[in-house]
């Protein structure tokens, strides 16, 4: 099977470049071979490859600059996948697709499940949702998974730069009211990986699904987390995670809204594919060993 990567320089797609590789014959493209912005160029792109399946890690996430940037996170999260989605559909091929905990508006006070309503609140959110209606309606075979707090021991995440800012600075403030699980690029490739087999030999229909790391923790728990554990890996921390200061979201305001709550109900994907997902803790200490073992090479 011919599969497409779309997102190759990205978290998810870094790691997917290792995980689709048993699966078939994997092409990666980056920004620099295919423009999402430009729709003749995307179909331009799919027509050369003729792919089999279609894995989009590509997106617009800059969250906050969203709210200025509309019309450009709207073009790479919904029109762009409009038109993988089209294709997929017309030429009978399958498209992997990921979304986000921002599509709903974090009041619940329970995991959501993917049957619960949808209502984004920032133009990220919404610019994703509407991605996520254009694969539903295309008519094509597709699985979609939304996953929150993403994070890889490389690239630009909230644990790295609490890495950093922690070697910069004696003290800092985290919010400390908004709850999700943090989830490795690691885990996420690795399960698309076997929900692509799974879906394959017709164990796992078409849909959405859930997909991020058991448990939930808050922004200011998991900081205070990764800093004891730097430490105890011999990473030089100018601050303890004493040092790190609880906040509300009110007293650090964004451009962007987030949601209070950000968990996800995976079982659907769990019993489909037939996975069991760690504990959020499990891929945050295997991030925290390799940033340390790089760090203390150098």
């Amino acid at each position: 099977m011919k599969i497409l990567l779309l997102g190759k320089n990205g978290q998810v797609g870094r790691e997917l470049q290792r995980t689709l590789l048993p699966l078939g014959e994997v092409t990666v493209l980056g920004r620099e071979d295919i423009n999402l912005e430009d729709t003749p160029n995307i179909e331009r792109v799919l027509n050369a490859h003729a792919p089999g399946l279609i894995v989009n890690a590509a997106a617009y996430t800059a969250v906050d600059k969203a709210e200025s940037d509309s019309d450009r996170a709207f073009r790479v999260n919904a029109k762009a996948v409009e038109v993988m989605a089209r294709y997929a559909g017309r030429h009978g091929v399958t498209l992997v697709h990921y979304s986000t905990d921002y599509v709903f508006d974090g009041h619940k006070d329970a995991p959501y499940l993917e049957v619960d309503p949808t209502d984004p609140q920032s133009v990220y959110g919404r610019s994703k949702r509407a991605g996520e209606i254009a694969v539903t309606e295309s008519g094509c075979h597709f699985l979609l998974f939304r996953t929150s707090w993403v994070f890889s021991a490389t690239g630009v995440n909230f644990i790295r730069t609490i890495l950093r800012l922690a070697a910069e600075r004696p003290s800092l403030r985290v919010v400390a009211d908004q709850f999700g699980a943090p989830t490795s690029a690691e885990l996420i490739a690795d399960v698309t990986a076997l929900a692509i087999a799974g879906h394959r030999r017709g164990n796992l229909a078409d849909g959405i699904y859930h997909l991020t790391a058991a448990g939930r923790t808050s922004w200011h728990a998991l900081a205070r987390y990764v800093v004891e554990q730097a430490i105890s890996s011999g990473l030089a921390m100018k601050l303890a995670a004493n040092d790190i200061e609880p906040i509300s979201t009110a007293e650090y305001p964004l451009p962007a809204p987030r949601p209070r709550n950000s968990s996800l109900n995976t079982q659907a994907l769990a019993s489909g594919a037939g996975v069991s997902f760690p504990a959020w803790t499990v891929h945050v200490d295997r991030a925290l060993a390799q940033i340390a073992r790089q760090e203390l090479r150098q």
